[in-house]
């Protein structure tokens, strides 16, 4: 009996190990119809017209000089199919910075440059008090208009910033990267600080860039050559913001390097107008040379005077966009010219000459400010008034409280005076300079 319910038992466990049999034996039926058909696929005649499907991975050459077969080419690809899609009238996109004590100079900066086409990040860097940075963030949700339009933020993390330093820098790239995130159709980038100011209304600004190339970036630039390559690239300094939480003056090494032989080192004014192509590569920075630059500057005095200069100078595809001007009106101390004196009423007409849209710096509530307001840009109210703005002004009201078409612009006098200054930036004799 034992027996008998041991052979049962063998039995069974004979019979379940030949269950995989007939799955295995399907299973190979099927893998071999496939790679039949799969092999006869790949070696269809020319003439035939069934072909492989490739929606997933081409390996069909580019267009591209390079091969066309890295990733590189179809970033680039992609940025380019994107630049080429923005029509329409233009936007801009603004960083303004300050300090502590800057909150409300930095909100009337900010009221005179306002338009709801525009898009605005706000950086009140890690010196001024928490009390100050959220009465910023109180001041700008309380307005109206930014609450419903929605293109006013606030960074919500303060960041140290040496000055000279590689902080500015980096701020400078945190808002871009903010900027590009929250927003696709803004086409030139600007940097403000809370002591600059518009000597000109925003449908000036717009007017006159809705006639020009969206390919061109405004950024004063010269080569450094002679002692000045000595001075400036040789010294090591090192910014103390990027790994204390106070703030402290850059600290100088007795050591010096070796100037640099892959790329040409450049100079010029911290305040740029950029195209969204262009600081879409310094972010994605595709062929590596904008973190390349960024690691260098990293030890370089002045640093926010050099960076976009040198990846600009540096890259054949932008180096012919770039206008050596900063768009600014400044006035320096002579001598040694090294620093900017602030203006005052007894520079006004010089600031009106210059065809400028924007000056620096300005003390705190200097008149000047008050008489820029009235003559230059008609601020009567909160901001400079524009197309846009369609309410009443009877009795002293706001007529930028009720919103109108914001594509439509109202230029005046100091649209007349930009577009003097672009025709001789824009003239063959002045471009021949850039990245010279």
């Amino acid at each position: 009996m034992s027996m008998r319910k041991y052979v049962n038992h063998h039995s069974g466990r004979v019979f379940g190990d030949r269950v995989w049999v007939l799955p295995f034996v399907a299973s190979f039926v099927i893998f071999i119809t496939l790679f039949f058909s799969v092999i006869s696929g790949l070696f269809t005649l020319p003439h035939s017209k069934e072909q492989l499907p490739t929606d997933i991975v081409s390996f069909s050459k580019s267009d591209d000089s390079s091969g066309g077969y890295f990733v590189e080419s179809d970033l680039k690809r992609s940025l380019e199919q994107n630049r080429r899609s923005r029509t329409g009238a233009p936007r801009l996109a603004y960083l303004i910075s300050g300090t502590k004590g800057d909150s409300h100079r930095m909100m009337r900066t900010l009221s005179a440059v306002y338009h709801p086409r525009n898009q605005y990040v706000l950086h009140l860097d890690l010196e001024a008090p928490p009390r100050e940075r959220l009465e910023l963030a109180s001041l700008v949700k309380a307005d109206p208009t930014f609450s419903e339009v929605e293109n006013v933020r606030v960074m919500a993390q303060s960041n140290l910033v040496t000055y000279k330093g590689p902080t500015m820098i980096a701020c400078t790239l945190q808002a871009i990267s903010i900027l590009l995130k929250e927003s696709s159709e803004w086409d030139w980038f600007i940097n403000l600080s809370a002591s600059d100011y518009p000597l000109m209304t925003q449908d000036d600004l717009l007017h006159s860039f809705s006639n020009l190339s969206r390919d061109i970036n405004f950024i004063e630039n010269m080569q450094i050559t002679g002692w000045k390559l000595n001075q400036r690239a040789k010294p090591i300094i090192i910014d103390p913001g990027l790994y204390l939480s106070k703030k402290s003056d850059l600290a100088w090494t007795t050591q010096r390097r070796s100037l640099p032989t892959s790329f040409k080192l450049f100079t010029g004014s911290a305040w740029v107008m950029l195209t969204r192509p262009f600081v879409e590569y310094c972010i994605w920075g595709w062929d590596n040379l904008p973190r390349t630059i960024l690691m260098y500057y990293t030890n370089f005095v002045s640093s926010p005077e050099g960076y976009f200069h040198t990846v600009i100078c540096n890259n054949e595809e932008y180096r012919h966009t770039a206008i050596s001007h900063d768009l600014h009106y400044i006035a320096w101390d002579s001598p040694p010219k090294q620093h900017p004196v602030s203006l005052s009423m007894k520079d006004f007409d010089k600031m009106v000459k210059s065809n400028a849209p924007f000056a620096r710096k300005f003390a705190k509530n200097d008149p000047v400010l008050d008489k820029i307001d009235k003559e230059l840009l008609g601020r009567t109210s909160r901001f400079s008034p524009g197309a846009w703005c369609i309410g009443s002004s009877g009795g002293g009201a706001d007529p930028c409280s009720i919103r109108g078409n914001d594509s439509i612009f109202r230029p005046g006098l100091g649209a007349e005076r930009f577009q003097v200054l672009l025709q001789t930036l824009l003239s063959e004799d002045f471009r021949k300079k850039q990245c010279s």
